[in-house]
């Protein structure tokens, strides 16, 4: 198993490690990552590696068995050998740009509060898709709702719950396309906002920001239609 630095301090952007094990993929494994493995609709975090008069550029990072984050280099060149202890950097700007659109998005089912078929996160966009039959008729009026919650600049926090309070509560999942892992002992919930002032509460193992006032301004995009019942909404940073 991987220490996830990510989890615990998303705006870590370096750390040591030790190489624990190469995949058959050509990935390396550390004993402790801060980089973010792809999934959740969120990439893989990118930067680089360094030991010795070594740097080597890592592409993204990907989930490996056993809960291991596994990172994949850039270009081919010498691999850090087994028990080889290092320096990992995080590529910071392109992190940060995925836990602002990240967050937005969480806002954005807020003020589309319809069930989520799908999303997906980007370093100037994202998107979410809806169970929507109609598109909405007013996407001003919504962009304005947006922005509005981002100004108040919530706090954005985390708890955890097991499987069987997430099993009785299963209105805190939004997205039916991706389902929470359960079978670990407990599941992290994103919160936004606090007490009476809480706008949104989900689970999620992604990177998001400390406050939405960091996100920025955002834009929305066009409607897509993706179906009969589907609607596809795309955000922007503005900023």
């Amino acid at each position: 198993m991987t220490d996830h630095f990510f989890r615990t301090d998303p705006y870590q952007v370096e750390a040591e490690g030790v190489v624990t094990a190469h995949t058959s993929e050509g990935a390396i494994v550390l004993d402790r990552s801060v980089f973010y493995p792809n999934g959740g609709g969120q990439p893989g975090d990118s930067g680089h590696l360094v030991w010795g008069a070594h740097k080597l550029p890592i592409a993204t990072a990907v989930k490996v068995q056993g809960d291991r984050v596994g990172l994949l280099p850039a270009v081919v060149a010498e691999m850090p050998a087994i028990g080889t202890k290092l320096r990992q950097h995080l590529d910071w700007d392109r992190r940060y740009r995925h836990m602002r659109v990240h967050t937005a998005l969480h806002l954005l089912s807020v003020v589309i509060p319809l069930p989520v078929t799908g999303g997906q996160v980007g370093t100037e966009k994202g998107r979410l898709d809806f169970a929507m039959p109609e598109p909405p008729t007013n996407i001003q009026a919504l962009e304005d709702a947006l922005n509005r919650l981002i100004d108040r600049d919530l706090p954005v926090t985390e708890s955890w719950i097991t499987d069987a309070e997430l099993l009785a509560n299963p209105g805190l999942v939004k997205t039916m396309s991706v389902t929470p892992p359960a079978g670990q002992g407990s599941i992290r919930l994103v919160r936004i906002g606090e007490g009476a002032a809480q706008v949104d509460l989900q689970p999620c193992g992604g990177t998001h920001v400390a406050r939405t006032g960091e996100i920025g301004r955002i834009a929305l995009g066009k409607v897509e239609n993706k179906g009969r019942q589907n609607r596809r909404v795309s955000l922007h940073l503005a900023e």
